[in-house]
């Protein structure tokens, strides 16, 4: 085909085409560089392989692999053949994959190696067709191997935007996981979205440490960077030393990537901080949790904008953006909808709620699911006349700055009141002598649930309850004030850096009682 009729248009093919020399992806372990007629290229053996396996439109393909190259390559080969792209969590265990592999029933596996172990144990308790293993950095696999021998696909299936692309199931943190359906429109306006809110072009570098399994490290910004013509730099798994050097390299260029707090909090103290060059980064993205007002304040003094955002699988990561010339004094905000987004703040009867009232964040437009894998009841729960309920609670303020306050989940009531612990946190984050820490709802027979801070102290430091009493004073309403602190070593996080309150919730109380 000469021109593009299609409502779909493959990216990668359409770089090829018009900028063929261009840089496309650094894969950072194995050192391997490709252009975008590299990238069309492999795109289309690794397409040519899948059909060669059976693999047709609408079938699942998943994977299960540190990031590399070869999964970016992977997943937009699945999408020229109509296929959908599953994206399966390497910190699960077999057993809670389970569920997973069953529900989506893909019909191929690619697997890397150091999941080998994973897999073997996987292959008995699902149906799925087709295994096939490789290593993430180019070595002699199957996978190379079948690359070689493949007929090369380089035109995509005639595509809808409404025609699914992804499947990403949610951590399951409170039952069993759903998967969320992405669509080949979601991926679009997403990239659209990023590209007005964050300037990201064809001179663009972005920097992918968060895994790609997990919507924010895929839409920001890999998948945007081939939809701008940018380049990608992939790194196998975060290591924030391996992170400085990434970025004080001139020869890479980086000048956009995503972090989470907690690696913001380990890059502020590696010893590699202080001579690190951040002078190319014109976007510094932070999601997946607030981040505390006290580690956004520093970033600023070493003269980074840390761009706080909001998000979800639900909506391909598309939600809220803090821009760099936002006002100082929103600090602590998620920013403003996105341009192809709406949003509203909704009370417990279904009405909206004022300008500063906090309330149940309702989300909708091109870049929100169409609705749940094999979940009629989720779609019925979760959908009210178009709008998505996120299950975050959140407010906006009167120049229309969101503010996260907490997962529906998470917020607790005690003396009832509702308490929002992104609130608490914000104000122990302030103590100089305090890392990381989560607060949570812990049981209560006078006031129902009260507050127990989870606390990872700086080294050589220490804290009592009642340091951290007589700083909240004045501060925070007595019923927000925590009851209790336990201290640890770490604070339980998923792959993605959230903090796992359910795990906490279980382990306080023994602590508390030990």
């Amino acid at each position: 085909m000469s021109d593009y009729t299609h409502e779909i248009v493959d990216w990668i093919r359409y770089h090829a085409l018009n900028q063929p020399e261009k840089l496309a992806q650094v894969d950072l372990a194995s050192g391997r560089k490709s252009t975008y007629a590299q990238m069309h290229d492999r795109v289309g053996r690794i397409a040519g392989m899948l059909k060669a396996h059976g693999i047709r439109r609408g079938d699942r393909v998943g994977f299960l692999a540190l990031n590399s190259t070869d999964i970016m390559d992977f997943i937009f080969a699945t999408w020229r053949i109509g296929g959908i792209s599953l994206a399966l969590n390497f910190r699960l265990t077999p057993g809670e994959l389970e569920f997973i592999v069953n529900d989506a029933a893909p019909d191929f596996m690619l697997v890397d190696d150091v999941f080998a172990e994973t897999a073997e144990a996987l292959k008995s308790m699902t149906n799925v067709k087709h295994w096939m293993r490789f290593d993430g950095i180019g070595g002699d696999t199957e996978f190379e191997q079948a690359l070689v021998r493949a007929e090369p696909v380089l035109e995509m299936e005639e595509l809808q935007p409404d025609d699914q692309c992804m499947l990403m199931y949610s951590s399951g943190t409170t039952g069993r996981p759903k998967g969320v359906i992405i669509t080949h429109g979601m991926m679009l306006w997403t990239a659209i979205n990023v590209q007005i809110g964050v300037g990201f072009t064809s001179e663009s570098v972005n920097m992918s440490f968060m895994p790609l399994f997990h919507i924010g490290g895929l839409n920001v910004f890999a998948v945007p960077a081939a939809y701008a013509g940018g380049t990608s730099v992939i790194m196998r798994i975060v290591d924030v030393g391996a992170v400085l050097d990434t970025i004080n390299d001139p020869d890479l260029g980086v000048t956009h990537f995503l972090g989470v707090p907690a690696i913001y909090n380990g890059l502020r103290q590696h010893p590699k901080m202080e001579t690190t060059d951040f002078s190319r980064i014109e976007a510094a993205f932070a999601g997946a949790e607030a981040v505390p007002v006290e580690l956004l304040k520093w970033w600023r003094g070493k003269g980074i904008v840390v761009q706080e955002g909001w998000g979800m699988t639900e909506n391909c990561a598309s939600g809220t953006l803090f821009r760099k010339d936002d006002p100082v004094e929103k600090l602590g905000s998620a920013g403003r909808i996105g341009m192809h987004s709406a949003a509203k703040i909704v009370r417990e009867d279904g009405s909206e709620a004022p300008r500063g009232e906090a309330g149940e964040l309702w989300v909708r437009g091109k870049a929100v699911t169409p609705g749940y894998w094999n979940r009629p009841e989720a779609n019925a729960e979760c959908f009210v006349d178009g709008w998505f309920k996120t299950g975050d609670i959140a407010r906006q303020d009167e120049d229309g700055y969101f503010y996260i306050e907490d997962r529906v989940k998470d917020m607790y009531i005690s003396g009832g009141e509702n308490v929002y612990p992104a609130e608490v946190e914000n104000t122990l984050y302030e103590l100089p002598q305090i890392s990381e820490v989560a607060v949570i709802g812990l049981p209560d027979e006078k006031w129902g649930e009260a507050g127990c801070a989870c606390v990872v102290l700086k080294k050589d430091q220490t804290l009592t309850l009642e340091e951290v009493l007589a700083h909240c004073k004045g501060k925070l309403a007595t019923y927000k004030q925590p009851a209790h602190m336990v201290m640890m070593s770490a604070l339980p996080r998923n792959a993605t850096g959230k903090v796992l309150k359910y795990q906490l919730r279980e382990k306080a109380p023994e602590m508390l009682a030990g």
